[in-house]
């Protein structure tokens, strides 16, 4: 099902919008993971046709990390070439001193969007990005090879790894000789930060640091989840998962070569496109836990728009973001992308539940997801999360057991806090 802005929409959620009247040409930056920028390109061109303006894309890298560091660097250097930024739901505290205040521009909408979302994106009473997508990861698997050997979705790690080894090598047995029983993010970046916390957090071993700044990260349960883990790789994981992001585990799933993978929403209904080979054949479930007394944790993901305080019009800037945060926008993401949106009143709307009968039911696993400790380490978190990740990955590639590194983290971590965050 598609879902088609026209002009008339478009006029209709800028009503009230006091334009300039030249036109002006600005740009967003803008992740390339899956068909983001396709519909992007499609949402722009009717901007364009209903504001006069012209909007450019930036194509930014897929991985997060990357994205990042560009960001960093063009608003330090005071950029004028990128108008809008498509943030990740953690960098508010980070660049919220580049980008313009949009309390006053949001006011009359703000209180359509999660209330927790819109306090992710608020540092120091400052908004500085609009919500456009909320994310939570969940455990997609293959229904109809779970059916054909009388398994249900796992409710525990363990017993993911034991279903996932038993339907690997039956069906390797029967000459499906590159299925492997699960994919998973594994490269050194941001991705494997929200893979490990969700390992550790379901196994009651915190969440690297506590919300009172208080290092966690060193204790048995959070080593014994990522042991777990490195368990996993050359037996039901490929070897290759050590370089693995979002894209290399769909590229797996998709060509019907994984009976369980974690990912994203978006995948879902690239999953079900026609050129799938798994369309039809799939379906998604909350993440496992170390226990059936654990409960199930899910990273809390995101996207967001911000406007650069170097954009030369910001007028237009802003209300772009305005369109693309709207109803009617965040509408059709969901319906051509399975983005989650960040507006409540959608997850009753009909068009949403035909299109992509999963996300209704996604609600209560991002309601209840674990964020990423960046609030607690505000500026430093990003040099908080790469001295998690590598830590992790380390253990997942054989340099050190668990408790060794985390140990060193601790340190590492400690040191880098000093008398505060």
């Amino acid at each position: 099902m598609k879902f088609r802005l026209t002009a008339a929409v478009v006029a209709a959620a800028l009503v009230g919008t006091a334009l300039p009247s030249l036109a002006a040409n600005i740009s967003i930056s803008a992740s390339s993971t899956g068909k983001n920028l396709d519909l992007f390109r499609k949402q722009l061109d009717e901007f364009e046709k209903a504001t006069g303006n012209k909007v450019s894309i930036v194509t930014m890298p897929s991985s997060s990390t990357e994205q990042f560091s560009q960001y960093r660097l063009w608003l330090a250097a005071g950029n004028k070439d990128v108008d809008v930024y498509q943030t990740d739901v953690i960098w508010a505290p980070q660049l919220a001193d580049q980008f313009l205040d949009l309390k006053d521009a949001a006011k009359d909408v703000v209180g359509d969007f999660f209330p927790s979302i819109i306090q992710s994106q608020t540092v120091n009473g400052r908004l500085v990005a609009m919500p456009l997508y909320t994310d939570a990861p969940a455990l997609f698997y293959r229904k109809d090879l779970l059916e054909k050997y009388g398994k249900q979705p796992p409710k525990t790690w363990d017993e993911m790894a034991a279903t996932a080894k038993e339907i690997q090598d039956k069906e390797r047995e029967a000459g499906q000789k590159d299925l492997w029983g699960y994919v998973f993010q594994g490269n050194a970046y941001e991705g494997l930060t929200c893979n490990a916390l969700e390992w550790i957090k379901s196994s009651g071993g915190g969440q690297i640091i506590e919300t009172d700044g208080t290092i966690s990260i060193n204790n048995e349960k959070a080593a014994a989840a990522i042991e777990r883990a490195k368990g996993w790789v050359g037996t039901i994981s490929p070897g290759g998962v050590l370089a693995y992001q979002e894209e290399e585990s769909r590229g797996v799933w998709q060509t019907g070569n994984a009976v369980f993978m974690r990912n994203w929403p978006y995948a879902y209904a690239l999953g079900n496109g026609p050129d799938s080979a798994v369309k039809g054949k799939f379906d998604v479930a909350p993440l496992p836990a170390a226990t059936d007394g654990d409960k199930p944790s899910s990273a809390l993901g995101g996207w967001n728009l911000a406007v650069s305080k170097y954009s030369q019009n910001p007028e237009v800037a802003i209300e772009l973001v305005k369109f693309l945060a709207s109803k009617d926008s965040q509408k059709q993401r969901a319906i051509e992308l399975s983005n989650l949106p960040t507006l409540s009143a959608l997850y009753d709307d009909k068009d949403i539940a035909a299109a992509a009968p999963f996300m209704p039911a996604w609600k209560p696993i991002f309601e209840s997801a674990v964020p990423r400790p960046s609030a607690s380490a505000k500026v430093k978190y990003n040099e908080v999360s790469a001295k998690f990740w590598t830590a992790v990955h380390n253990t997942l590639s054989g340099n050190g057991t668990a408790a060794e590194n985390l140990e060193l983290l601790e340190a590492d971590l400690t040191s880098l806090k000093g008398d505060n965050w």
